[in-house]
């Protein structure tokens, strides 16, 4: 009978991170430096395994910590690489033309997965840890144009052909990927650098440039285009999976290998991004505040406004810096420095010099300058000196409290829009109301907002109107003219106004603000709607 797959368990769990953690042991061991020269051979191969020899000879070549090792010591360093996981025994089979050539060989090493990508990730570490890394902001660019043309084709019919689909899908994560990663490594960078109070003038301005300009160049960029992105990815998240199983119909991709007779367990792949609706779902949420938590796009705006506010405190310092509070942290680590490489005869003078302090005779505040106290008073009969409360308890004259917040306009802002609502709204009742009331102005009474709005229209539509006189008139008959092209329409509120010139007609326009006559002219005012780019009439005079 066959026996059910076993469940990891969470004591397994714990076990798999224990020795994947355990791989992170050599950057910390006093000889990481020589282990890292170690670890860079093997990652200069692919799929080999190499001898002490073979190690030694890679170590003198490149010079630096690993070139002062012995083949004694190397094992050594080798052996405990493969107890940490780092490296594994190599199973190439050994020939050798003597005894000591296979004592040499015998003992090969290949490198693991683990200690591959552990390696490599500490090099990018050590490369540009404290650089600041650009934002690959053009890449935005093109994920929301990939994915735009992606959701045009899996919606037409017959949807988009497989391989065409998986290859936009691949450069699209490739390019969010590379996007997402340069924006968190900047803001990393970003948040370091605001963690500092002691920047002098220079630093300060390029700070400042640096959040006005690029900072803010990011977030309007990020802006822009989220809401395009959110929008292509709600049009294609019905169709995704169908997609997605069209893809893995077509490409396999690298099966999973089995368990094994011994009761191993059975050997997990990483796929591709964007073949699982995991990395979809982890895209969406970028964009789009699906959870109720907030976007990545909202930290960003949260995160540049705390960046300002910074900028904001540290220009407050720099302003009270004449005052003597000034950050010295420059200058004392200067001092610290001269100290620590100083003897202890010359550790005196340096403490002479920067501080003024000889032997304990005074220590404290001034007096009060007016009063003279002699060099011999004691201390025990001298006068007292007036200690500051916050100098006596804490030793600083710095003031203590929170920086102000920015104000908060967000009460206007619901008044304004409230405002802005309720204007729209009468101006859509007023333009009902003409609708209504088109074909029979002398019958109604207009409210003073519909009169209103139906002169802003006829003021338009006079304005567009071309006159025209027909030839050959009689002496009697030149005054008379048509009005050609007299129409104004407003968009938003789907209302068009036609003026045409019929001699002998009289539109008399009652309303709240008293009688406006109208000679030779008549209006009519006709309802219409917008649909794919074409106009429909949806009322008439």
């Amino acid at each position: 009978m066959e026996e059910p797959a076993r469940v990891p368990s969470a004591k397994d769990d714990a076990g798999d991170s224990w020795q994947r953690l355990s791989a992170y042991a050599y950057l910390s061991a006093p000889e990481r430096l020589e282990y890292l020269a170690v670890m860079r051979v093997f990652c200069g191969t692919l799929l080999a395994d190499l001898a002490v020899p073979d190690v030694l000879t890679k170590l003198a070549a490149s010079g630096g910590p690993g070139a002062r090792l012995n083949a004694e010591t190397l094992t050594g360093r080798m052996e405990q690489l493969v107890r940490w996981g780092n490296l594994l025994r190599g199973s190439r089979t050994v020939k050798a033309s003597s005894i000591t050539d296979y004592q040499r060989s015998r003992s090969r090493y290949q490198l693991s997965k683990l200690g591959e990508r552990i390696q490599r990730n500490a090099d990018e570490v050590l490369a540009g840890a404290d650089a600041a890394r650009e934002v690959s902001s053009e890449l935005l660019a093109l994920v929301d144009r990939g994915l735009r043309e992606l959701a045009e084709l899996v919606q037409q019919p017959g949807g988009a052909e497989p391989q065409d689909a998986l290859e936009r899908i691949s450069t699209i994560f490739v390019q969010f990927t590379e996007f997402a990663d340069s924006v968190r490594d900047f803001y990393a960078y970003l948040g370091q650098v605001l963690a500092r109070y002691d920047l002098d003038g220079a630093e300060y301005q390029g700070f400042k440039e640096l959040l006005l300009d690029y900072v803010e160049a990011i977030t309007e960029d990020v802006a822009f285009r989220a809401p395009r992105i959110a929008s292509a990815l709600d049009r294609l998240w019905p169709l995704l999976p169908a997609l997605l199983d069209r893809l893995d119909a077509h490409v396999r991709g690298l099966p999973g290998v089995p368990a094994g007779a011994a009761g191993q367990p059975e050997t997990r792949v990483q796929r591709s991004r964007g073949r699982e609706p995991a990395d979809w779902e982890g895209l969406r949420d970028w964009f789009t505040d699906t959870e109720g938590r907030g976007s990545q796009v909202d930290q960003l705006r949260d995160a540049t406004l705390s960046a300002l506010q910074s900028l904001l405190a540290n220009a407050k310092r720099m302003l009270r810096s004449a005052s003597g509070e000034m950050s010295r942290r420059k200058d004392l680590l200067r001092l610290a420095k001269w100290f620590d490489e100083a003897a202890p005869d010359d550790a005196h003078d340096i403490a002479v010099a920067a501080f003024g302090l000889y032997g304990a005779r005074h220590l404290g505040v001034p007096p009060d300058p007016d009063q003279v106290v002699p060099a011999y008073t004691s201390w025990w009969t001298g006068p007292v000196a007036e200690v500051p409360v916050a100098l006596r308890e804490r030793g600083s004259r710095a003031q203590r409290g929170r920086t102000s917040s920015v104000e908060d306009h967000s009460a206007q802002k619901r008044r304004l829009q409230q405002a802005a609502r309720d204007q729209a709204a009468a101006r859509r009742a007023a333009a009902d109301e003409l609708r209504s009331a088109s074909g029979r102005f002398a019958q109604v009474r207009l409210t003073s907002a519909a009169l209103s709005l139906l002169l802003e229209l006829l003021a338009t539509a006079l304005g567009n109107a071309q006159l025209r006189r027909a030839a050959g008139l009689t002496a009697e008959r030149k005054r008379d003219f048509t009005l050609d092209g007299a129409r104004s329409e407003e968009a938003e509120l789907g209302i068009r106004l036609t003026v045409r010139r019929v001699p002998g007609t009289r539109t008399a326009l009652n309303s709240v603000d008293g009688e406006l006559v109208l000679e030779d002219l008549e209006l009519t005012v006709e309802g219409f709607a917008r649909t794919m780019g074409e106009e429909t009439n949806v009322s008439a005079s």
